[in-house]
């Protein structure tokens, strides 16, 4: 046969391997009880007797036989001999008999020996058919577990298309709406929901349609799905609860067969309520990925859609999903009669921070002189999750610390450790010290003295994890990170502060030993001066915005290969604008700090000394030198 034709019956025969490992195995296990029941033979002749016949006969003369036993199976006696002296010796000898021991058995009742004849039959039949049942048993539990294997293979496979949504009839997840601090309106606008479930006689009776669907958008931290969380607790009906990764899988059908069968099961319970976390795995814009889409997201996306509003209506059914990328949701999934209701949940300000900090307080042990308003006016942007593990932070710094409860020493370092870094031992440098020392006191002098720039809350050279040497940390106006308006001048002065660390080095040290310390300022100063003449229109350019605010991702296949739309001209122009405003404010810190050169010598002794000082000892220490503006004077006081 050729190597051709053994490879093409090889092919043939696939089906029939498991058989022939099976019969394998069969013969082995059949063959293998002889060869385990042969062994002890091999053993009793690999042995010689010490005692033979004749000699037996002897010993019973001489009396030295203590007791004999004759098995009449094997023709073999097993002889105990008398110990002699003050030395025992309970060793057996077997010794071969004749097939006739007549004389043996004579000389035995002559010399009074306890002799006994048994028969070894009974047992050796019983192992010989044990041995062989024990491997057919060990066969075919072998085979019974091929079989359930088997089995379970093919239900799972049954069971593909099944929804793994996990179901409640009533989701008793402890969180109800008290529990949800710090975005009000998003609790109204799902207040309603509640209400709809429980009592829909109250809008339908004046003609209002109950809602399909909400969809949550938020930033991630801002408590959607502890808001889903709430509803369920507070309404009281099935509850069904599945993330959008669930539905897709590699085989195309299987996440609209789970989407069909979900809403087969919630149909069965209506009303009732569907919880779809991380909607935009499931739920992105179809045909948008480069070079063609996944056919098993699209299929599961137009099921989802004709479940939700499609020929058949869902009555009782209200779907709330969660997401923090809207942008990649298809058009078609968030027009009304599917989504009906879009719900903000935003990043807290300062009254829902203080509410958040209220509730997550309750359980931890807070001394009574911390300032939980403090607390929440000194962490804008932070997210409901995000204070709940500054405040874990806190508690686990007092349990580091031995201390029975928490103070804002430990409040403080935790939000130090969270926006900028762990804390590192202080530096042992005095030279490297005092470099980092006038740089940020550059930083925090420009802050004070500027008119228009937020005030200081502290400045230190203590190291922080991530490479940071030392940082000056400024207090935030809420209403202008929120708002995002930003005015000319606050714009200005905070490009003039951001350079005043790389000003005081040049005017200090000279410009030859400046440092590369400035990298992360001039990132800031760049960014920050672009956007005043492309964004906000704040040169002679003209009121034109030269680019968008959001930049438009390739992967969601918008604008793919997107050019700026000023001509080259322009493009150098804006790029001499930028340069000629971050030189202007770079020259008006270094004024600054040359007008002001003694007193930056002495609050760099201080913050050598210290390694840290609060932003009101340094306005106290500023004002002893020169005027403070009047927003900083405010501040003071």
């Amino acid at each position: 046969m050729t190597n051709f034709a053994k490879k093409a019956s090889m092919k043939k025969r696939p089906a029939t391997k498991n058989l022939g490992l099976a019969s394998i195995l069969a013969a082995s296990l059949t063959i293998l009880p002889g060869v385990v029941a042969s062994t002890p033979a091999l053993a009793q002749k690999a042995k010689p007797d010490s005692l033979n016949y004749g000699k037996l006969l002897q010993k019973i003369d001489q009396g030295e036989v203590q007791s004999l036993e004759i098995d009449k199976t094997e023709r073999v006696a097993k002889v105990k001999l008398k110990s002699k002296g003050q030395k025992k010796d309970n060793q057996v000898f077997k010794v071969k008999l004749l097939n006739q021991n007549t004389e043996l058995v004579n000389k035995l009742k002559q010399n009074k020996v306890d002799f006994a004849e048994v028969s070894s039959a009974n047992s050796k039949s019983v192992v010989e058919l044990l041995i062989p049942l024990m491997w057919i048993f060990l066969l075919l539990t072998v085979i019974l577990l091929f079989l359930r294997r088997t089995t379970n293979a093919s239900s799972q496979a049954m069971n593909f298309g099944k929804t793994k949504a996990r179901f409640q009839m009533e989701a008793k997840t402890g969180v109800i709406f008290d529990d949800v601090a710090g975005i009000e309106e998003a609790k109204e606008e799902l207040q309603e929901v509640v209400t709809f479930l429980k009592q829909p006689e109250k809008f339908t009776a004046v003609g209002a349609r109950i809602p399909k669907g909400v969809l949550l958008v938020g930033p991630p931290g801002t408590g959607k799905t502890l808001l889903a969380k709430a509803i369920a607790g507070e309404a009281g009906v099935p509850f069904f609860s599945i993330s959008g990764s669930e539905f897709v899988e590699m085989f195309v059908g299987v996440g609209a067969s789970r989407v069909r069968d979900l809403f087969k099961k919630a149909k069965e319970s209506a009303p009732c309520l569907i919880f779809i976390d991380e909607i935009d795995a499931v739920g992105r814009q179809r045909g948008a990925g480069i070079g063609g889409g996944n056919d098993e997201r699209e299929q599961t996306l137009n099921q989802l859609l004709t479940e939700m509003d499609g020929f058949e209506g869902n009555t009782g059914i209200i779907i709330i999903a969660a997401t923090n990328r809207p942008d990649v949701l298809d058009a078609a999934l968030l027009r009304p009669g599917r989504f009906d209701r879009q719900v903000i949940v935003d990043a807290p300000d300062r009254k829902g921070r203080l509410s958040i900090l209220q509730v997550h307080s309750r359980n931890k042990k807070i001394e009574p002189s911390v300032s939980l308003e403090i607390v929440a006016r000194r962490t804008p942007g932070f997210t409901g999750a995000d204070l709940a593990n500054l405040l874990n932070e806190a508690a686990i710094l007092t349990a580091r610390r031995r201390k029975e409860a928490i103070t804002q020493l430990e409040i403080d370092d935790a939000i130090d450790r969270l926006t900028i870094g762990l804390t590192l031992n202080p530096l042992l440098d005095s030279r490297k010290k005092r470099l980092i020392a006038y740089h940020e006191i550059g930083h925090a002098l420009l802050a004070t003295l500027l008119e228009h720039s937020d005030p200081l809350n502290k400045v230190t050279i203590i190291p922080r994890s991530g490479g940071v040497g030392g940082f000056s940390q400024l207090i935030l106006n809420e209403e202008t990170i929120d708002s995002g308006l930003y005015t000319r001048a606050w714009l200005k002065d905070n490009i003039t502060m951001t350079l005043g660390g790389r000003a005081a080095e040049s005017e200090v040290f000279g410009e030859a030993e400046t440092t590369g310390g400035a990298s992360g300022d001039l990132k800031m100063v760049t960014n920050l001066a672009r956007k005043m003449v492309t964004m906000y229109g704040m040169t002679d350019l003209g009121l034109v915005a030269l680019e968008s605010q959001n930049q438009n991702d390739v992967f969601l296949g918008r604008d793919w290969g997107n050019r700026s739309e000023y001509s080259e001209e322009m493009a150098s122009k804006i790029d001499n604008k930028v340069r000629e405003m971050a030189l202007s404010c770079y020259q008006e810190a270094c004024n600054i700090i040359r007008q002001n050169r003694s007193l930056v010598d002495k609050l760099v002794e201080i913050l050598v000394e210290q390694e840290t000082i609060e932003g009101e000892q340094f306005r106290t220490i500023v004002a002893e030198y020169t005027q403070l503006p009047e927003k900083q004077l405010a501040t003071s006081s």
